[in-house]
């Protein structure tokens, strides 16, 4: 056996996938020469190197790396990822969505930083936001000037319908709020007292209840009355038709 054919079948006669023959020739001629012999020692030596030591941890795009060569469809141009930045930010992007944006961030060496810089100027529009600025110098003046063509104050007039409406709500509120508190007590006491009174649970609507039944007693003592008046009339009638029939008729003398 050449050491060229030893070298091709040497994984295979380590890993034991050759003949019984071929295998014998490899051990053989690794036993004669000693190139060979020394090549087959450091190859075992390696192995078992890296079969003891832990395998080292996966790199940060070897996922996305992974993915792009497999499903090279799901790749996302850089338009689509700062398209798609501020639903990113906002938590709104779709699962499938997030997964391509995210593979993108992390393979784009152009819209890896995007991300960041957008929050860090959030933030710094925030923070300018909450300090309180000096009001620039003569801004109020210019204000009234463009707007009422005048600075002073005692030149700034409302139109004379507002000054009429105005006249008109301060009267109203003077002759009106009196009244309305006054009608607001006295609806006010009057809940209290009826509430405390006739209220059997102390409740509006047990005061409601107490007017009903009273209202109904009412009615029956009027109705029984009349109808004791009017039985009253008929029994003097039947004691005296005589007089029944004068009175119909003519006048007695």
């Amino acid at each position: 056996m050449l050491c060229a054919e030893f070298e091709d079948r040497l994984t295979d006669y380590l890993e034991g996938a050759l003949g019984a023959d071929a295998q014998r020739s490899c051990a053989e001629h690794a036993l004669r020469c000693p190139v060979c012999h020394d090549l087959l020692n450091e190859v075992k030596n390696a192995l078992r190197a890296c079969q003891m030591d832990a395998p080292p941890p996966p790199s940060r795009t070897l996922e996305a790396r992974i993915l792009m060569r497999t499903t090279p469809e799901t790749a996302m141009t850089c338009e689509e990822f700062e398209e798609h930045l501020t639903d990113y930010l906002d938590g709104f992007l779709p699962a499938p969505l997030f997964h391509r944006w995210e593979r993108h961030a992390v393979l784009c060496g152009r819209c890896t930083n995007l991300p960041g810089e957008v929050v860090r100027s959030i933030g710094a529009c925030y923070s300018y936001i909450s300090e309180e600025k000096p009001v620039p110098f003569g801004l109020h003046t210019r204000i009234l000037e463009a707007t009422l063509g005048t600075a002073r104050a005692e030149q700034v007039r409302a139109p004379l319908g507002a000054q009429v409406r105005e006249w008109v709500r301060g009267w109203l509120d003077a002759v009106v709020s009196p009244q309305l508190a006054t009608v607001a007590t006295m609806v006010l006491v009057a809940v209290l007292v009826g509430t405390s009174t006739l209220s059997d649970d102390g409740s509006i609507a047990g005061m409601y209840r107490a007017s009903l039944r009273l209202a109904a007693k009412t009615y029956e003592s009027t109705t029984g009355r009349g109808a004791a008046i009017l039985r009253g009339g008929a029994q003097q009638n039947n004691q005296n038709p005589s007089g029944a029939r004068e009175s119909n008729g003519r006048p007695r003398t």
